[in-house]
């Protein structure tokens, strides 16, 4: 089985990079949600400075999981949930990669052997 995506090896290290950290994994799921809010908005619900925050936004967008929009002076942050989609499809191929893989070792495993001489 090959695992197959439309993204770049560049691309899913951004994806899974973004993943990776415990902040940027509740903003995705605050935004997902279905709220959309500014980076000032996102900001107030952590223990962090703005700098910070709009940090890991950046590095979010940078893996497509969120877009910014202007709206006046600020930018409004929305999840994108075609991109975790991606992410997760990646991730249910590998599992089924994976568990072929130890079928066959279990099958494997389970022939019977022919008596030592």
């Amino acid at each position: 089985m090959v695992v197959r995506t439309d993204l770049s090896a560049a691309d899913l290290d951004r994806l899974f990079h973004a993943l990776a950290d415990t902040t940027r994994r509740d903003i995705i799921t605050r935004l997902l949600g279905g709220e959309t809010t500014s980076v000032s908005g996102i900001a107030s619900r952590y223990d962090m400075s703005f700098a910070a925050v709009q940090k890991h936004v950046a590095v979010l967008e940078e893996a497509g999981l969120v877009t910014k929009h202007p709206r006046g002076r600020e930018k409004l942050v929305r999840g994108n949930p075609e991109r975790l989609a991606r992410a997760r499809q990646l991730l249910q191929q590998l599992e089924h990669l994976w568990a072929s893989r130890f079928r066959q070792l279990d099958a494997l495993l389970a022939e019977p052997r022919p008596p030592k001489e």
